[in-house]
């Protein structure tokens, strides 16, 4: 059995992230790291956005940014310069391609495409088993979610950022590529939460998602159905559908910390990185992972990483919420986005607001509502 001194199970954005940070920083250039998955990604299977100031860590690889940004509903709607933001996008195929051709490059570094079955920690090592060896680390760093408690269990609900997106291309010029379309709920909410979401990525290419928080799936024609309605509805009759995407994010506060051990430790998705109340991922998975980087040098027990923060009560909140009252999520949004300046709201989600920041947020929102969570949860 081969032994190292890091594994990483799971070659998704949180695990090539943490190995791309780890062999950026010297102090690991001395130890051996695997990483494993059952593919070796190298294709457009997802789109990832964020919004962040000036310049970052991944702005060599991306497609496209945007200045302004558009909120929709029937009840408000507003085009919002979010300076000194920029929203920004990565094809993930391009993120791929750029971490692994860094990782090969450092002969510290192994990648084996193999299934993971399971992880075992031992006390003074960690036993990880594939569908064709046994491998052996000290730590190990998991992205892969083998455990589905998460959805079996009561305690925290469980709502699904779900969707279907296409790229479409058209022969003239019909879209503002300034401004993306960060969430138009004039389409039909049929007593859930549901939303478009528009890249425009030039004058005649865009992203189009239809979205939905809410606790079932739908049947995939019914996503490409509005995707259709709403193209029509906005005129773009002509195109051509050059990529499709689909995918399903969990928005859950269950703690999926606790599944980690002395010697491992769940990152990504699987360990509870999603923001819950909107399933952005990236971001704040690239802000953990900087920590995680740095907690490494200093210490040994991975359970200690990581700590509960107010954002955490405050995500918990609204999930309660928007899983009793799935019908009511526009409404929630139009308050959040009519009350407030855009760049607060960017800067709560990022959870970087101060608490006299929070308070101006969280009273713009209805107070009864959430006060029933409160007293649901006390009691």
């Amino acid at each position: 059995m081969q032994k190292y001194d890091y594994i990483i199970a799971g070659s998704g954005a949180s695990g090539l992230m943490l190995a791309y940070h780890m062999v950026l920083d010297p102090f690991f250039d001395e130890k051996e790291i695997l990483l494993i998955d059952k593919e070796i990604k190298n294709k457009n299977d997802r789109t990832w956005c964020f919004w962040e100031q000036g310049v970052g860590i991944w702005d060599t690889i991306i497609s496209k940014k945007w200045n302004k940004i558009y909120f929709g509903s029937e009840t408000f709607s507003s085009e919002t310069n979010i300076s000194p933001y920029q929203y920004k996008l990565i094809r993930s195929k391009d993120f791929y391609s750029f971490v692994l051709k860094t990782l090969e490059q450092k002969p510290n570094i192994t990648i084996t495409q193999e299934k993971i079955t399971s992880l075992t920690d031992e006390g003074s090592i960690v036993k990880v088993e594939t569908n064709q060896s046994i491998y052996l680390g000290d730590k190990v760093f998991n992205s892969i979610l083998l455990s589905r408690e998460y959805e079996s269990q009561k305690k925290y609900p469980v709502l699904n950022q779900h969707f279907v997106g296409w790229f479409v291309k058209t022969s003239e010029p019909v879209f503002d590529c300034t401004t993306a379309t960060f969430m138009d709920f004039t389409v039909a909410q049929k007593e859930n939460t549901r939303f478009m979401y528009v890249l425009p990525i030039s004058k005649t290419e865009a992203l189009f998602e239809y979205t939905l928080f809410s606790e079932d799936l739908l049947e995939e024609q019914e996503y490409e159905d509005e995707i259709i309605k709403y193209l029509e509805e906005k005129g773009i009759i002509s195109y051509e559908i050059t990529e499709k995407e689909k995918g399903c994010i969990p928005m859950t506060c269950y703690k999926f910390e606790k599944h980690n051990s002395k010697n491992i430790i769940h990152i990504g998705t699987a360990g509870g990185w999603t923001k819950p109340s909107t399933g952005y991922t990236f971001n704040l998975t690239s802000k953990k992972v900087r920590e995680l980087t740095k907690f490494l040098k200093n210490n040994t027990e991975l359970s200690k990483f990581g700590r509960k923060t107010k954002f955490w009560y405050y995500d918990l909140l609204f999930i309660d919420l928007l899983f009793q009252q799935n019908h009511i999520g526009a409404s929630l949004f139009s308050r959040l986005f009519e009350k407030n300046k855009v760049i607060r709201i960017l800067k709560f989600l990022d959870e970087e607001t101060s608490l006299l920041e929070d308070i101006k947020i969280t009273t713009s929102l209805p107070a009864g509502k959430f006060l029933k969570m409160v007293w649901g949860r006390v009691f």
